[in-house]
């Protein structure tokens, strides 16, 4: 029985050898780390097989001590090697042991034991990008097509790799339905003129307030609204809204400017009438003081002498009147008055003053010309 045993012990590996180098022979279709259990079949089958060769002619025995030895060596020393691998920079291996998470390796050369744990490298440094585009209903039911760019980062491995099926489809589908509930509480003209920026803001403010309850190790960066265009069929309609839309900024911008430069200048006339206004009340009430307290002091002379005060009065009143008038009347005879004209009389001094002048100058011209030619005649004479 022991000599069948051992036979047929023989027997089978020698099949399993010639298994294993048939199996080596045919090419590998699989990329990646080697096949332990696979190396480990094709030593021991290599080794029962030139034991084998040595002891052809002998009787069949059991595998000796000292041929599993090797063996024995052989085996730790594959396992131990094929656990050695490489993080690269800015990446971050976790690693799960026996299907469950254990714990996170940073960049470099790393040891794990091989067939127990296994490492997934996640790339923390680069910065992705998501594109999110599609034709949307705005508020006042118009059609528009937006294109927005949402850059992210990855800030968590382990959430990034397990909270989520797929953290990349996830964050498409939340960029989505913010998208568009952004876009449709948004007019049209909103959207493609001055509410780009608005749009930007609260369409990030709502991915990451749906991100959030699911903790997918995303942190987003920037959203960049690309491009907000209407559709073919009505774009030169809209192209018309635009220039008006523009031709009436514009409008708007140049009356600002004329307003600028009016009010100042109004404001400075303005400025001017309420002091010239307040300066005139000022001389106005001072004036009103002034003959107040003048008329305080004539009060003891008129209750003094009342008729003579009061004749001082009329008359120095209808001098100051008569001043500036050039028509006079001084009287009433029978149902006439008498006019004195002042003004021609005033003329008619001046003329006569003038003439009087012009007189006087020509008298004394025509005596110093008779005086000069009597005195040529005398001293002709006298030299005759």
């Amino acid at each position: 029985m022991m000599w069948k045993q051992a036979g047929s012990q023989e027997t089978r590996c020698s099949a399993l050898a010639q298994n294993s180098g048939a199996d080596s022979q045919q090419p590998s279709l699989q990329h990646g780390p080697p096949d332990l259990e696979k190396l480990f079949r094709q030593a021991i089958a290599k080794w029962f097989t030139l034991s084998g060769r040595r002891r052809q002619g002998a009787s069949p025995s059991s595998p000796s001590f000292s041929t599993l030895i090797p063996v024995a060596l052989i085996l730790p020393g594959l396992w131990a090697v094929s656990g050695f691998y490489t993080i690269g920079e800015g990446e971050r291996g976790v690693i799960t042991r026996l299907g469950k998470y254990s714990h996170l390796v940073d960049p470099g050369l790393n040891w794990r034991p091989a067939l127990i744990d296994r490492v997934t490298a996640v790339n923390v440094a680069s910065v992705k990008e998501l594109a999110a585009t599609g034709s949307m209903l705005t508020a006042d039911e118009n059609v528009v097509r937006v294109e927005m760019n949402v850059q992210y980062r990855v800030v968590d491995p382990v959430r990034y790799l397990y909270s989520v099926v797929n953290a990349e489809d996830s964050l498409r589908q939340a960029t989505d339905s913010a998208l568009r509930g952004v876009i449709g509480r948004s007019t049209m003209d909103r959207v493609l003129t001055e509410g780009r920026t608005i749009v930007r803001s609260e369409t990030q403010r709502e991915i990451e307030q749906t991100m959030l309850p699911y903790q997918m190790g995303l942190a987003v960066l920037d959203v960049n609204f690309q491009a907000a265009r209407p559709p073919e069929e009505v774009k030169a309609a809209f192209d018309d809204a635009i220039a008006a839309r523009e031709n009436r900024e514009q409008y708007v911008r140049e009356a600002e400017a004329y307003a600028n430069e009016v009010q100042p200048r109004a404001n400075g006339q303005a400025q001017r009438i309420l002091e010239d206004a307040r300066a005139y009340k000022a001389r106005t009430v001072l004036e009103a003081e002034g003959e107040s307290e003048r008329f305080k002091k004539i009060l003891p002379e008129y209750q003094a002498a009342p008729k003579v005060t009061k004749q001082r009065l009329y008359l120095e009143t209808m001098e100051k009147i008569l001043a500036h008038t050039p028509k006079v009347l001084t009287g009433q005879q029978g149902n006439t008055l008498s006019l004195l004209p002042l003004e021609q009389l005033l003329k008619w001094q001046d003329s006569a003053q003038t003439t009087s002048q012009n007189q006087i100058k020509r008298l004394k011209t025509e005596s110093a010309g008779s005086t000069l030619s009597n005195y040529s005649r005398q001293g002709g004479r006298d030299n005759g």
